[in-house]
Formats: structure tokens, sequence, C-alpha cells
């Protein structure tokens, strides 16, 4: 059983559990083959209920009613969000952050988007239940959701993982041999739900093996390669999203950098040019104790505020977890 390190010393944290699912968060990740380190049991806590928030906010847009499409055929709430020309949705400038997501919750017939920009909405609502609305919307107020575009203050974070997620991790199944003609089915985003299960949007919650065999059903014919897992796993910065709900993070919002951004998200959505990544240690980082230790590629702007990132904290992606179906 690997360790939770509390300023370095090794702690057994059962006792600051508050619920069932955050005990099971727990149970796995002190099953992890790598270690998690803290400042102080008061950001274990806050780690434990993001991540139990983003299980939440997962099952919720699963019955909300939002549906999965391509991004030429998206769609949405045009009283809160400007639809553009790329599928994207733009916040509009009277309109709270917060009332934006939410609306996507409670009137999700009107939306129809893809798996990463339904990954994106979900790690949204999570943060806005935990830092409440004021704080969301000091720090999202220039929301536009794209793919894996997302406001810098979100900060993700993704590392070489062997395939092993905690619930509240987003990972990646891909389809290297995909059908052109299928392309919406070249992978599917998830978030890791307990129980081993995942929760994609268009696949619901559901298991490794269902959304393998899906993604097996638009491959080319003769294709050879089964989808799988990837050995990659994302998450929130959590340190720094327990400074914002704190109020301690005056100062930390990054400055407004003109010219296109992206960021690396599940599934290796680098750059097209596919640039070298940056190494990692071993330990479970984003915890806290020791800060950030991604690799920030510049914040970047879409030309409107909105920041992304590209973090590489591991170059070789060389193993996979394959998981025939």
């Amino acid at each position: 059983m690997v360790l939770i390190y509390i300023q370095g010393e090794p702690i057994s944290p059962f006792h600051i559990v508050s619920s069932e699912l955050e005990q099971s968060i727990l149970q796995q990740m002190q099953l992890s083959r790598t270690p998690y380190y803290y400042a102080s049991f008061e950001e274990l806590r806050f780690e434990l209920r993001v991540r139990a928030a983003i299980v939440h906010a997962a099952l919720m847009l699963g019955e909300s009613g939002a549906a999965f499409d391509t991004f030429e055929n998206s769609r949405c709430n045009e009283r809160f969000w400007t639809l553009d020309m790329k599928g994207g949705f733009r916040l509009k400038p009277t309109v709270h952050p917060s009332d934006a997501i939410e609306d996507i919750y409670i009137h999700g017939h009107f939306y129809a988007f893809e798996c990463a920009m339904g990954i994106v909405v979900v790690l949204y609502k999570a943060v806005l239940d935990i830092i409440g609305r004021e704080q969301f919307d000091r720090f999202f107020d220039r929301l536009y959701l794209y793919s894996w575009h997302h406001d810098a203050d979100l900060k993700l974070i993704t590392v070489h993982a062997e395939g092993e997620g905690i619930p509240g991790d987003v990972q990646y199944f891909k389809n290297p041999e995909v059908d052109p003609e299928s392309m919406q089915w070249q992978g599917v985003n998830v978030i890791v739900m307990p129980g081993g299960r995942y929760f994609g949007h268009g696949t619901g919650v559901s298991s490794a093996w269902f959304i393998i065999r899906l993604l097996n059903r638009h491959r080319i014919p003769g294709a050879q390669i089964s989808a799988y897992l990837m050995d990659e796993t994302t998450f929130p910065n959590f340190k720094y999203l327990h400074q914002l709900a704190n109020g301690n993070a005056a100062g930390l919002r990054e400055p407004l950098s003109a010219g296109p951004g992206t960021i690396m998200g599940p599934g290796g959505l680098a750059p097209p040019d596919g640039g070298a990544g940056a190494g990692f240690g071993a330990a479970r980082i984003g915890q806290g104790f020791g800060g950030e230790s991604a690799m920030g590629m510049g914040p970047a702007s879409d030309g409107a505020g909105t920041f992304t990132h590209t973090y590489r904290l591991e170059a070789r992606i060389g193993s996979r977890t394959h998981l025939y179906g």
C-alpha cells in the first residue's frame, strides 16, 4: 500500500473523509503505485471533495439531456452562449459564468457537443460546486468551450500513469485505426468513476470493455489494432484550486497573452507539430506539497481572453494498456 504524506510524514487519513464516495477515492489513492504529498490535511480533504464533485458532475451531465454530436452539429442555449463557426461556445459578455455552466445542466436539451467539451464542462461544474459562484465568476469570466480549450485557472496537469486512474481523473481511450468516415469515434475522453467504470459524454457510465468494443466497431476494414486505454491521466491542480476557494489566489491569475493556444489533454491532444515533452518524476503531483511540477508551455489566448495551456509532463507514451474487445 502506497502511503500518503502530510508535510513529509506518512499518515493514515481515513478520519478526514466525510462520505462513502470520498472514502472510496481515498482507498484507491492508497492502492496507487505512486505516493501523494500534501502540505496539510486540509489540502488532502479539499482534493477528495473536488474529486467527489467531479464524479457527481459527470453523473449529472449524463442525466441533463445534453446530446453527443460533432463540432459541425454543436448547439447551445444562445441566451448564455454565442455559437461560433467552429462549434465552440463563447460566454456572452453580460452573463455570469456560473449561470452559463449551470444552464447546461438545467436545460441540457438545448445543447449538443463532442466528448472533450463534455469533460471540460464536467470539470467546470465540479469546480463551481466546490469554490462557489462568487469565486467562480471572478476567475472563470472568459469561458470558451471548444474541444480541450479551457481557462488557465483550471490548470490541468497531464501525467504518465500506465493506465492507473483515481475517481475524478480524466483519461482517454484511443482508436488508432478509426474509420475516416467516423472520426468522432477516434477516441473517447472519460472521467474515471468508482468501481472501475468510466463516464464519457456519449457513452454514459460504462466499463472499459464496453468502450473498447464500441470504438472497435468504428475501425477501418481489416484493422489489426484494438482501441485501448492510453497511459495518461489528467487532473486539475488541486492545490491552486484550494487557493482559489480560500480567496488566497490574489496575484496568481495569469496575464492575457496574444495568439492561439492548446493544451496537452487526455489522449495526447498535442499541437499539430507534436513537439517534445518534459520529464516527470515518480510522485503524483498537483496535490500540494512541493507545488505544481508541470512545465507550462505558456499561457495563451484565443484572442478573446480564453486561456489555454500545453502541459507536457511525460515525453514517453510508449507502453499501452491493451484491453481487447
